[in-house]
């Protein structure tokens, strides 16, 4: 028996993600507002892909962590600076402080970005949707996180400020796979421009753009084969 692969985050580069859902509040430290944009990003997700799945069941748990191996995936350890979706237990981990360093470097909206691509792992998960190369699971996670970002700011759940579609256009960029790298390598992601146009697709049109099974049940839950990895960045 293989053990799982975890579904990881690597950030390389920044992703520069700067609309919030409402006003920062003046005061509050960065440790305060990271957890209440956090919880806020979890809110949104959550009634985003509640309002998309019959008998939506949401990720069991969004769990902090400090220190390499800390928590496991199953007989794998979850690295530092990471986060990362886990099918084994139905969580999200994120290591607090690298998530609140990266925060303080972009701005607000970078939780909703991270969270709706882990989200979307778990969305894969509860489908059964298992692509045979990691890079069709990843561009399709960053077109489901573009449809939450994008659909709920056209319902007003999200507000766009100016100059964050360039941001976020620069951010995509400096996350993408190096070139050169074969697209049928494992943990593969996407170029720059195939992350783009996976998110935008998603932000412009929703689901639709997604390549979302139709009319197919939700899987046994929970699912015996995990997805494989999402590194943010090369």
């Amino acid at each position: 028996m293989k053990a799982p692969r975890l579904l990881t985050a690597a950030l390389a580069g920044l992703l520069l993600l700067l609309f919030s859902p409402r006003p920062a509040h003046a005061g509050r430290t960065f440790s305060g507002a990271f957890s209440s944009d956090l919880s806020t990003a979890i809110s949104v997700t959550e009634r985003y892909w509640s309002a998309k799945i019959v008998g939506f069941r949401p990720i069991a748990r969004i769990v902090p962590y400090t220190s390499d191996g800390e928590l496991s995936c199953g007989l794998q350890p979850i690295p530092a600076e990471n986060a990362a979706y886990c099918p084994i237990g139905d969580f999200i981990a994120y290591d607090s402080a690298w998530a609140e360093q990266v925060y303080t470097q972009m701005g607000d909206a970078f939780v909703f970005y991270l969270l709706g691509h882990e989200y979307g792992h778990g969305i894969q998960q509860r489908l059964g949707i298992q692509y045979q190369f990691t890079i069709y699971q990843e561009l399709q996670a960053d077109c489901f996180a573009g449809a939450v970002i994008g659909d709920s700011i056209r319902v007003g759940d999200l507000r766009l400020e100016q100059g964050d579609l360039d941001e976020l256009k620069s951010g995509l960029i400096s996350v993408g796979d190096p070139p050169g790298e074969p697209w049928f390598q494992e943990g593969a992601h996407g170029s720059p421009a195939q992350r783009t146009a996976s998110f935008f697709s998603g932000y412009d049109t929703g689901l639709d753009a997604c390549d979302l099974p139709r009319q197919q049940p939700p899987a046994p839950f929970p699912a015996t084969s995990p997805t494989p990895s999402w590194p943010w960045g090369p």
